[in-house]
């Protein structure tokens, strides 16, 4: 029993030691995997050593499918190499190298990612020792570039769950890449209640990997201003890459919590006949709100927007507007105060016309109502004379009759004004303005205006007479605001004294204008006009025809003396007749009139004969 026993010992000894000796003399060392972009080529490498040497060992390369099964793709020995037919890899695969050199490689080019599997390099030695070595083959391709989409539609933060905020797509990459919302610079992490996102993955025959990523999420108010944006991250050979998709802006509903109600024109104080427009607006953004701007008992419009044309003091006072959520019925409202300034017709007093007599004093107001401080200018034949609501005239006279206009503005509101006249007239005898010069020199049957400007109120009569008692007819007469003017025309045939006789209920006045006539037998007959404004130029005009007159004779005389000496038209002096030769044509004859001052040069057939021929 104790033989036996010992005999079993010693050959279990015997098989251990055999097979301890087989597994120590093959060494297999390979990579733990093999990374590789879909497309290029992936070289596998199988480095042994075996203690019997490495010649004569038989090296098989194995794949593991995906069941677990292996599938050999390729065997050597000593007289052979053989690739396995009907594989994935049969016409894509090589190998280099011998069991001589201890290195064999694995080639596979246009790795694709169906080509992601493990790689068994099997080495037998001479003694069936045994070894083997692993390696994964790890495939990767980059994803397209990412596209992100938000909804176009506005999201109501009154939704009871999350809504929709839009999509996140990365396609072909491979392995599947992964996509990280963010709102801002902050990643969403998934809550039931608050944000949800819901990823698709879709596989493609090539085994391509695209990924889609919706987000819904319940919005705020706050979110109006948010960005929100995917981030893709992808493993690459050797590391991990990442990209980001543009960043998106929803929009986002939220009811209004105040309403502001302002003019919008015109821009500061408003007056009567402005057009306004009043715009309300809430805070909020709801699609379901309606506006309704009112006053009590007067405008109102269902809109954000009122316009009212040509405003009255009355359309003064307080306009709200009224937000009303048609989702929630909830209404809020807010007001504005609107003031139509105003600057009542102007009032005069005494009013349109007042008759005063000379010397005494008037005083005359002129006011109009408004809503602002007014400023009053008093205004004569363009000329301001007096600022402030009282006009005060003393000691009347025919200087001070005329037409007042008082001006009302407001200077806080341009274009804000009003105005009234005031007409005075001035009571008394009247006066008939004398004019510069009353004693009047006019040419035979010369004719001459003579105007009479008379100062009187009520307006006076005139008549115009003659000083042998003939009554001259009126050429022209009208009335002004400080009396009458009147013209008539007279044609000098002798001297004259013309007289204007001015009347009224208070007295009367002349004036004489004294003509005396001047026989000029070369002078054409011309109408003079003397006013009581222009008669003293017409001495002065007069002198200065005579001067003239004199002046022009003087320059005649001093021509006929140089005429004489030869001085001027190439004449130098007579000519000695018994000098000239005696010759039919030469003959030459000075005649000399009787009539003029200028001789006639005649040939000897009585034709005249230029300068030049003498």
């Amino acid at each position: 029993m104790a033989a036996r026993d010992t005999a079993s010992l010693l050959v279990g000894l015997l098989v251990l030691f055999h097979t301890w000796g087989v597994w120590a003399n093959v060494e297999v060392n390979m990579e733990d995997r093999v990374e590789v972009f879909r497309g290029d080529t992936a070289q596998i490498t199988c480095m042994f050593t075996s203690s019997d040497g490495v010649g004569g060992m038989v090296i098989q390369w194995f794949y593991v499918k995906p069941s677990g099964e292996k599938q050999k793709i390729y065997y050597q020995d000593t007289t052979m190499k053989v690739v396995d037919r009907g594989t994935q890899f049969t016409e894509r695969m090589s190998v280099n190298g011998t069991a001589a050199t201890g290195e064999i490689v694995l080639t596979i080019s246009d790795v694709q990612p169906v080509d992601e599997l493990e790689f068994i390099c099997l080495i037998k030695g001479l003694t069936d020792g045994t070894g083997e070595g692993r390696t994964k083959l790890k495939v990767f391709e980059t994803p397209e570039r990412p596209t992100i989409e938000g909804v176009q539609t506005g999201i109501s933060v009154n939704e009871d769950g999350p809504s929709k905020i839009g999509v996140c797509e990365v396609k072909n990459g491979f392995p599947k890449p992964n996509i990280t919302w963010y709102r801002n610079n902050t990643p969403l992490r998934a809550d039931q209640d608050v944000v949800k996102v819901v990823p698709s993955i879709t596989t493609e025959s090539t085994k391509l990997v695209s990924v889609r990523s919706e987000l819904s999420m319940k919005v705020t108010k706050e979110d109006k201003d948010n960005l929100f944006y995917c981030e893709i991250t992808y493993v690459v050979p050797g590391g991990t890459r990442m990209t980001e998709t543009n960043r998106i802006n929803i929009t986002v509903y939220y009811p209004s919590t105040a309403v502001s109600v302002w003019v919008e024109s015109p821009k500061g104080k408003i007056k009567e006949g402005d057009s306004i427009k009043i715009h309300c607006q809430g805070n909020g953004n709801m699609p379901s709100s309606l506006f309704k701007i009112s006053k009590k008992d007067s405008d109102s419009t269902d809109s954000n927007v009122l316009m009212m044309d040509d405003v009255t003091r009355h359309q003064s006072g307080v306009y709200e507007c009224t937000s009303t959520d048609t989702d929630t019925f909830e209404e809020i409202s807010g007001n504005t105060t609107v003031f139509v300034n105003y600057l009542d017709p102007a009032v005069l007093v005494p009013k349109d016309t007042v008759v005063v007599d000379q010397g005494e004093e008037l005083t005359a107001t002129c006011n109009a109502l408004s809503s602002l401080q007014t400023q009053t200018v008093w205004i004569k034949n363009g000329v301001e004379i007096s600022l402030g609501h009282s006009l005060s005239l003393k000691d009347n006279t025919f200087e001070t009759a005329g037409t007042y206009m008082c001006v009302v503005t407001v200077p806080e509101i341009e274009g804000m004004e009003t105005n009234g006249t005031l007409t005075v007239y001035v009571r008394g005898r009247p006066y008939i303005l004398t004019p510069e010069n009353t004693e009047i020199e006019a040419s035979y049957e010369e004719t001459i205006n003579l105007n009479c400007d008379v100062r009187g109120f009520p307006a006076p009569s005139i008549i115009w007479t003659t000083s042998d008692g003939k009554n001259l007819e009126t050429t022209s007469q009208i009335k002004t605001e400080e009396g009458v003017m009147s013209v008539v025309s007279v044609t000098v045939t002798n001297d004259i004294t013309a007289f204007c006789n001015a009347s009224n209920e208070f007295g009367t006045d002349v004036l004489a204008f004294k003509i005396t006539a001047i026989n000029h037998t070369t002078t054409p007959a011309t109408t003079t006009t003397i006013s009581s404004a222009s008669a003293g130029s017409r001495g002065f005009l007069i002198a200065v025809i005579i001067i003239c007159i004199l002046l022009l004779a003087i320059l005649g005389s001093v021509l006929y003396f140089l005429y004489k000496k030869g001085k001027i038209c190439g004449r130098s002096g007579k000519q000695d007749l018994t000098k000239e030769k005696s010759s039919k044509d030469n003959i030459v004859v000075e005649m000399k009139s009787d009539n003029t001052e200028e001789a006639v040069l005649l040939g000897v057939n009585g034709e005249k004969q230029p300068p030049n021929d003498q």
